[in-house]
């Protein structure tokens, strides 16, 4: 990744040529470049870089990405290095935007002092978004995710649960849901567990991303039903949108507009698998001598399911023009 580093003197310069000596940045110097216009910079290093580092000082750095704050789930990672050398501060997205790890790599390289202002690092808490950022979960609600990091950071007992059993009890949390102020928990249901919601706390989910959608279709299926289709079906099985990991289909279908506008919908991966491929795995389920005598295989959606690696939730379905098969990883 190319990093953005912004100075306004001799001695900023000097310190982002040790910079570079470990980082690929990209220098914005007022020193250095006689056309610097500290607002075209600012605006330019915040919607073109996911890493800043300003050299200066933070009420500078303050100015400069102010009008550009987002939210902490788009904002990239800033830092601010002061003039001496001394501190490197995580400024703006310290979790999400890996800027508190961030700051901890360049306070190495210069053997300066971090600065980390995070609550729930300092107490060695786990924090929600991190949680998710670390293992590939989708944050439901980034206001319920502060309002049970406020919670720890409080010393409330805060129950975990993950559905499948694969992640540990995180440090700050209780595996124990008894008297418990709020509730974390990892699925990628749509509906929460009813006995879940006695608990009567606040509540928030961790979509997992392990599910994948094998997918076949007649020529120029239309990509709106597709996407209704697609959707009905999630939610009959209790199956939240944003747990989708992939979609998956034979390499006849790659160009396929519906597919691909799919994938772009659920932000997901698109697995291309070939006919021969699918020819290795087809015998396994039912097939169709039409499609066969279309494409060259006799099944599309399950064995690609199967290719993926996931395991089998639905047998084939036929959707009027489409088949969809459901599994799991």
């Amino acid at each position: 990744m190319k990093y953005a580093v912004v100075t306004f003197t001799q001695k900023g310069d000097q310190i982002a040529e040790i910079l570079a000596t470990s980082l690929n940045i990209d220098l914005y110097s007022k020193k250095k470049h006689s056309n610097f216009d500290f607002a075209k910079v600012s605006k330019k290093v915040m919607e073109n870089y996911r890493g800043i580092i300003f050299i200066s000082s933070t009420g500078i750095a303050v100015r400069s990405i102010a009008p550009y704050i987002k939210s902490k789930d788009l904002d990239p990672a800033v830092l601010v290095i002061d003039n001496s050398c001394n501190y490197v501060i995580s400024l703006l997205s310290g979790h999400l935007g890996g800027a508190n790890e961030f700051a901890l790599k360049v306070s190495k390289l210069l053997d300066a002092k971090p600065i980390i202002t995070t609550a729930t690092d300092n107490l060695g808490i786990y924090a929600p978004d991190m949680i998710a950022k670390d293992n590939g979960f989708v944050i439901e609600d980034l206001k319920k995710a502060k309002d049970i990091a406020a919670l720890l950071v409080e010393g409330k007992k805060i129950g975990f649960l993950d559905e499948k059993g694969i992640i540990q009890t995180p440090t700050g949390y209780s595996s124990s849901l008894e008297n418990i102020s709020g509730l974390m928990y990892i699925s990628s249901k749509d509906i929460i567990n009813a006995k879940l919601k006695e608990y009567n706390v606040p509540t928030l989910k961790l979509i997992r991303k392990n599910i994948v959608l094998g997918i076949g279709c007649r020529k120029n299926f239309s990509m709106d039903k597709m996407n209704h289709t697609v959707i009905r079906v999630l939610k009959q099985y209790n199956i939240d949108i944003r747990a989708i990991k992939s979609i998956a289909t034979v390499n006849v279908k790659k160009d396929e507009l519906a597919i691909k506008a799919l994938a772009d919908y659920f932000k997901c991966q698109l697995k291309i698998f070939t006919t021969e491929d699918i020819k290795k795995v087809q015998h396994k389920f039912s097939g169709s001598d039409f499609v066969e005598k279309t494409i060259g295989v006799r099944a599309v959606c399950e064995p690609c399911v199967e290719l993926s690696g996931a395991k089998i939730m639905t047998i084939k379905m036929k959707l009027d023009g489409m088949t969809l098969c459901i599994g799991e990883v």
